[in-house]
């Protein structure tokens, strides 16, 4: 049951709802005779809310924070668009092609909302996030597309934006804020049947790359507190979760400055040999490295994984932590975005080609068989042919086996579009991208192909996309492994088969490969505790 309190005039809108919502109860509490308003107490039995999420994985966490919020205010949630109350976008300003998808898909639910007026006329429109924040002038005053508008650190006022807007004003926060980040607020995670969840972290970044607009759009870094994170991450290994993402913007730069004592410890910013900041070495705090220490031991059984990291916050420590720990994936995201030390000056990465090289050498000798993915941007500002082939070798010489690509977009606030050119024509990008794609195909093929014949330990996500007798995973690399669907021993001198559902981990003899997947057949049940025992006994049935 939600409850919204308003001040509205009371015929009209008490006569809408009463036509035209079903469910509902009404109390009216009458004011003094003088005046026409009175205050409108409107339970509506499952006033639902729809959410639509865009972008990273940040916006899948922003959206399970908005949720928890919604919920504890009285709303119920519903995955069917007709029957929304309220909806409620949840966008990406990151890409000019993002921020267009999502203007099309208002228009179609603004012109939806006309058609409905009739049997739907309390549906209301919202947008949330990054392009709340960047576009709100536009968004709200001039094209009229919703009627409430939260900046990704305004999901508290949820209620009383929705409250606002059902008494007839279009409702905005878009403030960003030095502090907040939701560690009171439990998310409410909507995880693919239980088996892995996204924890953010930390929000915001102080990094200042010229091409990018998140500083502008999601603030100043800032860190949960480490208890917050523990206790989230313990109730979700209580649910029986299998897999943890941590998450942040610069997830790496994580520093808890919650508690004083924190604040007044030695230890400052440790960077990467050979990078460095636009901003001064920050002193004090708990730092990454305990968060991932503290992090992984609540689990063993529980895979840890972290996104979305910068190359300059890994130190050694950081790094000696994954290779010890057997349950943090020994897989790293290394965004490069370019290969091109003139291009990296110019996107104010704070490294050259041959640190970034550097960092790759040492992260693979201290983690051995290490699987490494990347970011990249082709076409930015003044980016030559040379540039384009250096980024090309790169991807050749690292041998990455995922990667995210993208033809450049310029976006208003950064540093580039004050001053730089966006002087790469359109389809020079997409050429270039084009070819960056094919490296990356062959070279995540040769990666992928030398893991013919191993054994990979791989957590059951469901059934296959393109196949229901099929089911697929992730490996500690995070590489997607299909195999047929079986029952499987739990141990192998036992004869009792047992059904893979979602949520297993299962060892699989790996027999093909291609850029993208792994393919083989199961072989048996096990863990991360029993994996090396589970490989030792099939070897000896083997021989």
């Amino acid at each position: 049951m939600g409850l919204l309190l308003i001040t509205i005039n009371w015929y009209s809108l008490t006569m809408c709802i009463l036509k035209h919502h079903k469910n509902i109860n009404t109390v009216l509490e009458w004011p003094d005779q003088s005046s026409d308003l009175i205050s409108l107490k409107i339970f509506v039995k499952c006033l639902s809310v729809y959410f639509e999420t865009y972008g990273c994985q940040m916006n899948v966490s922003d959206t399970e924070i908005a949720w928890s919020i919604l919920q504890k205010a009285g709303y119920s949630r519903t995955h069917e668009l007709p029957e929304a109350d309220v909806v409620l976008l949840v966008t990406c300003s990151v890409r000019e092609k993002a921020e267009q998808t999502i203007w099309n898909r208002l228009k179609h639910l603004t012109a939806l909302k006309k058609r409905s007026q009739k049997h739907k006329p309390l549906l209301k429109i919202g947008v949330l996030g990054c392009m709340a924040e960047r576009l709100k002038t536009k968004l709200l005053e001039q094209e009229k597309l919703v009627d409430v508008l939260a900046g990704p650190d305004a999901y508290r006022h949820l209620p009383r934006l929705l409250s606002l807007a059902y008494g007839g004003q279009r409702a905005s926060n878009v403030l960003l804020s030095l502090e907040e980040t939701y560690a009171d607020v439990m998310p409410v995670h909507q995880t693919p049947e239980g088996h892995s969840a996204f924890v953010s972290i930390m929000r915001g970044c102080d990094n200042m790359c010229s091409y990018c607009i998140v500083p502008f759009t999601r603030g100043r870094e800032r860190s949960r507190p480490l208890s917050s994170i523990l206790e989230e991450v313990r109730m979700l290994s209580d649910q029986g979760v299998k897999e943890v993402t941590l998450l942040g913007q610069n997830v790496n730069s994580y520093r808890d400055l919650s508690e004083q004592h924190f604040i007044c410890s030695e230890g400052s910013t440790q960077l990467s040999r050979g990078f460095k900041t636009v901003y001064r070495t920050k002193q004090g705090g708990l730092l990454f490295s305990d968060l991932l220490d503290k992090v992984s031991q609540i689990d063993p059984d529980m895979r840890i994984r972290f996104t979305s990291p910068h190359p300059k916050d890994f130190p050694d420590e950081v790094l000696q932590l994954i290779q010890e720990r057997r349950n943090i994936c020994k897989q790293i995201h290394l965004p490069a975005q370019s290969s091109s030390s003139r291009v990296l000056h110019a996107m104010r990465r704070g490294y050259t080609r041959e640190a970034y090289l550097d960092l790759v050498e040492n992260i693979r000798e201290i983690i051995p068989g290490v699987s490494l993915s990347s970011d990249f941007i082709t076409g930015f500002c003044g980016e030559t042919e040379e540039d384009h082939q250096q980024t090309l070798s790169l991807v050749r010489e690292v041998g990455y086996n995922v990667g995210f690509l993208f033809a450049y977009s310029m976006r208003k606030k950064t540093h580039a579009y004050h001053r730089l050119q966006d002087d790469v024509l359109a389809p020079v990008k997409q050429r270039r991208l084009e070819e960056l794609i094919s490296v990356f195909r062959e070279e995540a093929t040769k990666v992928n192909m030398a893991l013919l014949g191993s054994t990979q330990l791989v957590l059951v996500e469901g059934e296959s996309k393109r196949s229901s007798e099929e089911l697929c995973g992730r490996n500690d690399g995070n590489v997607k492994v299909v195999f047929p669907k079986t029952d499987l021993p739990v141990q192998p001198e036992k004869p009792q088969m047992v059904p893979i559902t979602p949520g297993d981990y299962v060892l699989v003899k790996i027999t093909s490969a291609n850029s993208q997947c792994l393919r083989g057949h199961a072989l048996i049940h096990s863990s991360l505790n029993d994996r090396r025992t589970s490989e030792h006994l099939l070897s000896k049935q083997t021989i």
